[in-house]
């Protein structure tokens, strides 16, 4: 299958955009509203450019007529020269004022635009969890990023469009005093034609703006396969599987397929161009051949028909400017309801309304989950059924089975990232929907597979801040996580900066200290419940087994969850779940589910005999050994 049929099979399977949620008027109410609220001066500015823009328009129409009329009436050289230096500097002033005007209201525009940016990140950062990975929420997000993400977009630019329909209507009312005078119907001809042509013409011209999604597929397919064939961590796989001709074939397919949209595209255009000459031709022949009657039938005079073909043809230019103006309004009020959906989106979790819950490092603490399934949205089946478990205060729970068995999702669900489909997850006898979840997180240090990382310093990351680090305990959690060595031989210390993107004297560490990095970090936060989610997958089996083997003496009694999929790493937990497809199939011990000879001892016995093989065979019979896994 081609490309250009793969991409079309796409297009026929995409469901119809949902209808949005608010319309042109109510987001407009929406900005202005903005407006009032933070920068009053906008409105008012609005206003002031658009009448400065109809007095420079006014101006430029009157100033041949006037001119040509001195000429006509044989007026004395002064007083011509007096009027095209008076027209000179209003003229001068008005553009003076414009361009002070203009750049005074960008400011007080781009702070309401980054204050709806500062939004955004606001609600991402402090949302339901859930939301984070829902893909309708995601393009929200995405579309309300883009809508602020500069001057041209909805959120700033609508102001110029503001101004622009309130210039043109107040145009339109002038211009339609200032031709009262002549016969009604020159002015129906100039409005049926104009309207009738703006209509077909936007019809015809946005059919780019309906095929943008065709067109932004391709844009996208050649942006990613440039952006890989640039990325030096794929350098060693194109020379090594001689991917370079693969990835020019793409892109040169590709490429071939924009340029016949591109050119569908330009015969689409020619024809609202022609459509455009044709009623622009009808619309200034009926004009011109009335002011040529009014001339030679009532000695109209050259600089009254100056003044009124302008004026036909000023117009013509409001009546498009109206309707452009409003058709712009539109496609801007879509990416506001965008925006707008997405600052609304709702909140499964309870949050400041919810109870309070301060974290307590002496006190014991139990989490229960009762009847628990979860399934992920649209997803056809659960991915945990029925679990019942409690994990004791101080108690050290290991959670081990096969890759995609459930195991990071039960931790998710205790953490309070999920909440089940059904059943609860309780904290000392209290179902955790009733608490301030952000309260409820602070009970939790965690230690993820796929973490975060800023390019600061490393006390910053240890810390998670940038104020009031107590870098004592930062240097001792250092030194638990079994990092020392490699901080004392940097010139910093802990105050060296960590990548390279932002620092140019930042360093990169390796994947295992990166993970002793996040252990550190994890023992900074010194949370009440310690949860570590394979956080040494990039570690080699030995340094995997010091490192749990240390956190057993680091957790100090707290009650402490580990997932690996390296089941002696864990042996030292006081109990052990296997979780295969959903559902706890073993519990207990290190030792009792070796003696019941079950799945975990089945999958023990299988990575026991990989581990004894090859390079690590002496140190993994040093492990055997000293782990008691006979």
């Amino acid at each position: 299958m081609n490309l250009e049929s793969v991409i079309k099979k796409e297009k026929v399977g995409k469901k119809p955009k949902e209808k949005p949620k608010y319309n042109l008027w109510q987001n407009s109410a929406y900005m202005i509203q903005l407006a009032w609220n933070n920068q009053k001066s906008v409105l008012w500015l609005c206003l002031a450019l658009a009448l400065l823009a109809v007095g420079s328009n006014l101006i430029g129409l009157f100033i041949a007529p006037v001119i040509l009329s001195k000429v006509e009436t044989l007026a004395p050289l002064s007083e011509l020269l007096l009027t095209i230096v008076v027209f000179t500097v209003l003229l001068m002033a008005i553009k003076g004022i414009n361009g002070y005007i203009s750049t005074n209201t960008l400011f007080r525009r781009i702070a309401l635009r980054t204050g709806l940016l500062a939004d955004i990140h606001d609600k991402l950062a402090t949302t339901s969890y859930p939301n984070t990975e829902d893909d309708l929420v995601l393009k929200k997000l995405d579309k309300a990023t883009m809508a602020t993400s500069s001057n041209r977009q909805a959120t700033e630019a609508i102001w110029n469009t503001f101004t622009g329909i309130i210039q043109n209507i107040l145009g339109f009312a002038l211009y339609l005093i200032l031709l009262s005078s002549i016969n009604p119907f020159v002015i129906v001809i100039t409005l049926v034609t104009t309207v009738t042509g703006y209509f077909i013409t936007k019809r015809i011209g946005e059919w780019g703006y309906r095929h943008q999604e065709e067109e932004s597929e391709y844009s996208r397919r050649m942006n990613y396969i440039s952006t890989k064939a640039e990325d030096h961590t794929l350098a060693k796989d194109i020379r090594l599987f001689g991917m370079r001709p693969w990835l020019e074939g793409i892109y040169s397919s590709t490429q071939r397929l924009l340029h016949a949209f591109v050119v569908r595209r330009e015969k689409v255009y020619i024809q609202a161009n022609i459509v455009d000459i044709v009623l622009s031709f009808l619309r200034n022949g009926v004009a011109y051949a009335y002011l040529i009657t009014l001339t030679l039938n009532n000695n109209l005079s050259a600089s009254t028909f100056l003044l009124y073909f302008s004026a036909v043809g000023g117009f013509t230019s409001w009546v498009n400017g109206i309707l452009s103006g409003f058709s712009t309004l539109h496609k801007q009020s879509l990416d506001l309801s965008t925006l707008r959906e997405f600052l609304e989106t709702p909140e499964p979790f309870v949050f400041e309304e919810g109870l309070p819950l301060e974290p307590d490092r002496n006190k014991p603490y139990k989490i229960e989950l009762k009847n628990v399934t979860f399934r992920y949205p649209r997803a056809e089946k659960d991915t945990l059924q029925n679990i019942n478990l409690t994990i004791k205060p101080g108690e050290k729970l290991a959670i081990v089975g096969l890759n995609g068995a459930g195991k990071t999702t039960l931790v998710k669900l205790m953490c309070g990232f999920y909440d089940p489909t059904e059943g609860e997850v309780l904290l000392n006898g209290q179902n955790i929907k009733r608490y301030n979840r952000h309260d409820y997180y602070r009970h939790f240090s965690a230690v993820f597979q796929h973490f975060s990382l800023l390019e600061v310093t490393l006390a910053e990351n240890v810390a998670q801040t940038d104020v009031d680090i107590d870098n004592e305990k930062v240097i001792a959690c250092i030194e638990k996580a079994g990092l020392t060595s490699k901080i004392k031989n940097l010139p910093k210390g802990i105050d060296t900066h960590i990548g390279r993107q932002v620092f140019e004297d930042g360093i990169e560490l390796s994947g295992g200290e990166y993970q002793r990095l996040m252990l550190a970090r994890a023992l900074y936060k010194d949370a009440p419940i310690i949860v570590l989610d394979e956080p040494t997958a990039a570690l080699d089996p030995i340094a995997e087994s010091d490192i749990y083997n240390k956190y057993n003496d680091l957790t100090g009694g707290r009650t402490s969850v580990y997932i690996s999929h390296r089941l002696a790493s864990t042996r030292f937990c006081d109990r052990i779940i296997y979780i295969d497809h959903g559902v706890i199939e073993e519990e207990g011990t290190h030792h009792s589910l070796i003696a019941t000879g079950g799945k975990y001892a089945e999958l023990f016995e299988i990575q026991s005999r990989y581990y004894k093989k090859g390079e690590v065979q002496d140190h993994e019979e040093e492990i055997l050994k000293t782990t008691d896994l006979s």
